[in-house]
């Protein structure tokens, strides 16, 4: 009975502490410390007031530019006829997507049909001195017989055998010749042995790519010098930046960069700082910096704007929270630290680096520590309106 009648009296205790005081204001509140302030949780609610730990992550410094882009130059192919000739047949046009080995257009080969002449007589005279040393060798063959009954001098054997030898060293000679303009010919796409009088060639590409420029129409005279169609590999693009002197010392080759394009919002393309000018723009004290950019698809178009970030020498493990955290009061800057419900600390800190919205603490907080990271800006304005009531 007595520890019934005792929990009875501190409950009302208690009650008799939670009561107003006539001027309306709670005890605790009279007495709190001046570094606190206290919100409601409706007030915070409806303020959007949201707390999260101070949490150690990698702080990474980013420089942000600008860039275009632009086919790697070792992708790209400049197709050019081997002969001079005219053109037949234009398969390929600009925006085509091709595939190695494919004929972009088919020419009537001059040279070609040169050629084919000169194998037709050297094959000719192949023949003629093969018969020739096959004569040869069946007189050396009755020489001997002669010589050997003593019925011919032995001299007769033996130019006969000279003869014979050289016949076939000429017929040698003139397969080397041969397989030389067979070789020629194939260089051009063409069978020797096709019976042809106007050999034809094709272009071909020489990888899968896409078509960037043509320069050719049907009944074109053409030479080797003419460049007829530029075909590049798109499966890897560069994002071409420029980069103001300043900022070169703070960026290196190696490292990745993030890639953004307005075409697909809120999607990022990861690339690798390729290449560094080592020389300057004298007109915008600007480097040329390029991220090479995996490109499957062909998603990154030519010539398309992106926005570039680099990464910076400046990368550490540091407390952090977000900009938005920081307000400034009386002259510094501080946080709102949770200590209860309904209570914040006015906490005063030292920050460092800000990287992509995220702020170094270099001195006043703790992990773990809860934070307002959105809505601080309600409880500075309450704080300040107590100051100012105060003056």
């Amino acid at each position: 009975m007595k520890k019934r009648t005792l929990w009875i009296a501190v409950i009302a205790f208690s009650a008799a502490c939670s009561r107003p005081t006539q001027e309306g204001a709670r005890p605790d509140e009279s007495n709190r410390p001046a570094n606190l302030v206290r919100m409601e949780v409706e007030a915070q609610k409806h303020a959007g007031l949201r707390v999260a730990p101070v949490e150690v992550s990698q702080l990474t410094e980013y420089l942000q530019v600008t860039g275009a882009v632009q086919p790697v130059d070792s992708q790209v192919a400049h197709v050019r006829p081997l002969a001079r000739g005219r053109l037949d047949e234009v398969f390929a046009r600009v925006g085509d997507r091709v595939r190695k080995g494919q004929a972009l257009a088919r020419y009537d080969n001059i040279e070609a049909g040169e050629l084919v002449s000169q194998y037709a007589s050297a094959e000719a005279e192949l023949t003629r001195l093969r018969v020739q040393a096959a004569a040869l060798a069946r007189q050396t063959e009755r020489n001997k017989s002669l010589s050997d009954i003593g019925a011919a001098p032995k001299k007769d054997y033996e130019l006969s055998v000279a003869e014979q030898h050289g016949a076939e060293q000429h017929a040698r000679a003139q397969e080397s010749v041969l397989a030389g303009v067979a070789t020629r010919l194939k260089r051009f796409g063409v069978n020797p042995s096709d019976d042809q009088g106007s050999p034809r060639t094709a272009l071909q590409t020489p990888f899968d790519g896409v078509v960037i420029k043509v320069n050719a129409a049907p009944g074109r005279v053409i030479e080797p010098a003419d460049e007829l169609f530029t075909v590049a590999d798109l499966s890897r693009v560069w994002v071409q930046a420029e980069v103001y002197e300043k900022d070169l010392g703070r960026i290196r080759a190696g490292r990745s960069a993030s890639i953004t394009v307005d075409t697909y919002p809120g999607e990022q393309f990861s690339g690798k700082i390729a290449y560094i000018a080592d020389f300057l723009d004298p007109q915008t004290r600007t480097a040329r910096v390029r991220c090479e950019v995996p490109n499957p698809g062909i998603r990154l178009k030519l010539d398309m704007f992106a926005s570039v970030q680099l990464p910076t020498t400046f990368s550490r493990r540091a407390l952090v929270v977000p900009l938005a955290a920081l307000q400034q009061l009386d002259g510094k800057t501080v946080v709102f630290v949770r200590t209860g419900p309904t209570w914040f600390e006015v906490r005063a800190v030292k920050s460092g680096n800000t990287v992509l919205n995220q702020t170094e603490i270099v001195d006043g907080l703790k992990p773990g520590e809860p934070v307002v990271v959105q809505g601080a800006f309600h409880l500075k304005s309450i704080v300040a309106g107590k100051q100012l009531g105060e003056e």
